[in-house]
């Protein structure tokens, strides 16, 4: 981007990260926004939780500067921030939800970033960041070589330098890093782990933009619906095969790779316990940083599955035909309202009659007219024949849930995840398919879940018949993993 004086202007006036720097609530903004959102990882709040936050702070504030600090109240002031000329929260509704919800936009965590860098740095490393220049080069330079000779050459010129360290190592010759190189590696380690937080929301950003153009296009559509879904299908795989998404799906698919979670927690481990890396007093939040890059790539999977569930409803042909004469009404006004998004009309838009208060006499009521209640003089209750055991009305099948959650916990003492079905394997369902969905419907604060919709995985349990047979069953569920 060229920073030219034209170019500078427009970002100034139109930038949601700008205009929260210039904003005279920049601190309030900046530092409420930063500790709910940013510190915690959180993706989505409630617009209640959110608006209780923000009067708890609203409160420290007045009593430190006054009671006409801030006059407004929380919810206004955070409609205020969602509002299109601020842009600083993203203001939506979930699916089946009248509550609203809250989420930081991309500018809004880029001017935070920007600010948490204004402060002065103690140690300010610059050897790990030229090394990791020097290795991309490397990367780049290797990873696009297609002649097969040169990169043998390369290969063998690798192992050389191998053999030879561990030829000084069993000589007695261990170089080791010292304490400032250390320090140098994890700044920019932190540094980076906290970008690629950052990055995520912007790609879920990208990704929402991508929804909303397919929803304008689906809109305005005049044409045939079969070339209409044709030029959907062929946007969404271009993004699915676009550098953003092709980089993603593989970020994506070394995470979620057991091993690799493995791995980077006992790395996590051992870096933290050095006495160099102690001395920084490092986020206590550094030790599960790559459980919130899930947390945060799970968030942004979602989003793309929303995309997929309105092209699905799209395609309901039944729901098609049975609203047509809805989606023609909901058509003109979506039409009508993305031609005003833009351009507003001057004035008022529309009028409505003004409130009043029904007024209802009380002559008007009628009377209370007591019911009449039927007479039956002839009829002859008689006992039944039929002996029908009365406990089957109280046979009721009951899930301990917190048996469940107390197996799960156990289970992730000496290991950082497990999947439902090695849960089931070691303590089989006892309650069979109502034990399953208690399961899928556990929650605590000392474990999380994910879901791989890619690697489907078989439930087996067994059950006694009528005849006192066993019979094993069997359920297909999306993989299910527990991490604590």
């Amino acid at each position: 981007m060229s920073l030219d004086y034209a170019t500078l202007d427009a970002l100034r006036s139109h930038h949601p990260a700008w205009r929260l720097l210039r904003s005279d609530h920049a601190p309030l903004v900046a530092s409420f926004l930063h500790r709910v959102f940013v510190v915690p990882n959180v993706r989505v709040m409630a617009a209640a939780d959110l608006a209780e936050a923000l009067e708890d702070a609203l409160y420290a504030l007045r009593l430190h500067l006054g009671e006409t600090t801030f006059p407004k109240s929380a919810l206004e002031y955070l409609n205020d921030w969602a509002a299109h000329d601020k842009g600083w929260l993203r203001k939506f509704y979930r699916s089946g939800t009248d509550e609203a919800q809250f989420d930081l936009t991309p500018a809004t965590e880029k001017a935070i970033a920007w600010l948490a860098q204004l402060s002065e740095r103690q140690f300010v490393g610059t050897e790990s960041r030229l090394l990791t220049l020097f290795d991309l080069l490397k990367q780049m330079s290797e990873g696009s070589e297609a002649d097969p000779a040169k990169r043998i050459a390369e290969l063998r010129k690798k192992r050389d330098e191998i053999d030879a360290e561990i030829a000084r190592v069993q000589s007695g010759d261990a170089p080791l890093l010292d304490d400032t190189a250390v320090k140098d590696r994890f700044q920019q380690f932190t540094q980076g782990a906290r970008e690629l937080l950052t990055d995520f929301r912007e790609v879920e950003h990208n990704f929402r933009q991508l929804d909303r153009r397919v929803r304008e296009r689906i809109a305005l559509w005049e044409g045939s619906k079969g070339a209409l879904l044709e030029d959907i299908m062929g946007e969404r795989d271009a993004i699915a095969d676009s550098d953003q998404g092709k980089s993603f799906r593989a970020f994506w698919d070394f995470l979620l790779s057991s091993r690799r979670q493995e791995e980077l927690t006992a790395l996590l481990e051992r870096v933290l316990a050095l006495p160099a890396v102690a001395h920084l007093n490092p986020d206590a939040r550094t030790r599960r940083v790559h459980y919130d890059w899930m947390e945060a790539g799970e968030h942004t999977q979602r989003t793309v599955a929303a995309l997929s569930q309105q092209l699905r409803r799209f395609l309901d042909d039944q729901a098609w035909l049975e609203n047509r004469r809805i989606m023609d009404i909901l058509h003109g006004i979506e039409s009508k309202a993305l031609a005003l998004r833009d351009a507003p009309v001057p004035g008022h838009m529309m009028e409505m009659a003004q409130p009043s208060a029904d007024i209802a006499l009380a002559m008007e009521r009628p009377l209370f007219t007591p019911t009449v209640q039927p007479v039956i003089a002839d009829l002859v209750l008689q006992a039944g024949d039929e002996d029908i055991d009365p406990a089957k009305l109280f046979d009721q099948v009951v899930v301990d849930s917190a048996r469940l959650a107390r197996h799960i916990r156990h289970a992730l003492q000496d290991r950082a995840q497990i999947t439902l079905g090695e849960l089931v394997a070691s303590q089989p369902l006892q309650q069979g398919l109502a034990e399953l969905v208690a399961y899928l419907q556990l929650g605590s604060a000392s474990f999380s879940t994910v879901v791989d919709e890619d690697r489907p995985e078989p439930i087996h349990w067994h059950t006694l018949a009528t005849d006192g047979q066993t019979i094993t069953r069997s359920a297909r569920l999306p993989r299910v993993i527990f991490m604590r």
